[in-house]
């Protein structure tokens, strides 16, 4: 059965309100929420970038039932994978069987802060490879040592563990990645209802769960939802690989000059207030053969949100 979900914008809230919206969503009946794992905001009118790993604390806190996961981290530049693996084995924890952990090779925007080079495709997978070998090994709670190409350990060993591996999906827009989430994660993590990655996954022996995120915003009019993403969520509509290049909010900006209404529609974003056209757009995801879609409402009006999701389109679906 198709789990539906709920996406928790860290670039657009501050951690309480990702928590209460968390809480809400549990409330309403969604069977997950994903929370963004960001340094930066895409753009500075998004206006925030809390912490997630101490979000998802409050998160744990304050819900009971609400599966949670990360979509998703790159372990392998900005935070050592040592302290992701911490991270995620005490978050584990925190939500007993709730919770699932997405990685992947990054952006740019994101994973520079360190001053580290920001290297091409092939050499971001061999360090999320690695990373991966890193965390397992730790998340065994034995003492781990590791002397590779790109990460060094040292007598490492942690003791708060979960009794199981954490559940851990990849991220993935091509079929190398794909292939690779086949062969060394649990799952596949997407974004918008993409056939190819799923079909490189399939190929490649994946049979676990296959995540997608569905960008969209409810407002009392189109006009005016338009209006809302062109505001909150114009790199929503920047194509190609820029998404992973660009270094900066300052130049996401720069990039989101050229994007107009036209671009918003031609992204695939859900603008019509007809609950029909949100819950067509659920369907094509899960008829591309995802188990896991869940919906992201820019902008902030979420409570509005919610109550639509919980009126109109989420009873469609039980």
């Amino acid at each position: 059965m198709t789990q539906l979900g709920y996406t928790l914008s860290s670039e657009e809230h501050g951690p309480k309100t990702l928590v209460e919206i968390a809480r809400h969503a549990e409330e309403v009946g969604f069977d997950f929420v994903s929370i963004s794992d960001h340094f930066h905001p895409w753009i500075s009118a998004q206006g925030e970038s809390p912490f997630v790993w101490s979000t998802l604390g409050g998160i744990a806190a304050m819900t009971d039932e609400i599966e949670v996961g990360v979509g998703v981290t790159c372990p392998t530049m900005r935070i050592h994978p040592v302290n992701v693996a911490h991270a995620v084995a005490t978050v584990d924890e925190m939500f007993d069987d709730r919770f699932t952990f997405g990685v992947g090779t990054g952006e740019n925007l994101n994973e520079h802060v360190t001053g580290q080079r920001w290297p091409e495709h092939d050499v971001r997978l061999e360090m999320l490879d690695e990373a991966m070998d890193v965390m397992r090994s730790l998340w065994t709670g034995e003492t781990t040592s590791h002397h590779g190409d790109h990460f060094t350990v040292e007598n490492a060993r942690l003791y708060t563990v979960p009794d199981e591996q954490p559940t851990t999906i990849a991220s993935a827009f091509g079929p190398q990645t794909a292939g690779w989430a086949a062969e060394n994660a649990d799952g596949l993590w997407c974004s918008g209802p993409k056939e190819g990655p799923v079909d490189a996954y399939e190929d490649a022996g994946g049979d676990g769960p296959k995540y997608t995120q569905l960008h969209g915003c409810y407002a009392e009019t189109e006009a005016k939802a338009i209006d809302t993403i062109l505001e909150y969520w114009p790199n929503g509509s920047i194509p190609g690989e820029l998404g992973q290049e660009l270094s900066t909010p300052a130049h996401f900006e720069q990039a989101a000059q050229l994007v107009d209404r036209e671009d918003v529609a031609e992204a695939g974003t859900t603008t019509d207030p007809d609950p029909q056209a949100h819950i067509d757009s659920i369907e094509q995801a899960i008829d591309v053969g995802y188990d896991h879609v869940y919906v992201h409402q820019i902008g902030p009006e979420q409570e509005l949100a919610l109550q639509f999701y919980e009126e109109e389109v989420l009873p469609s679906f039980r």
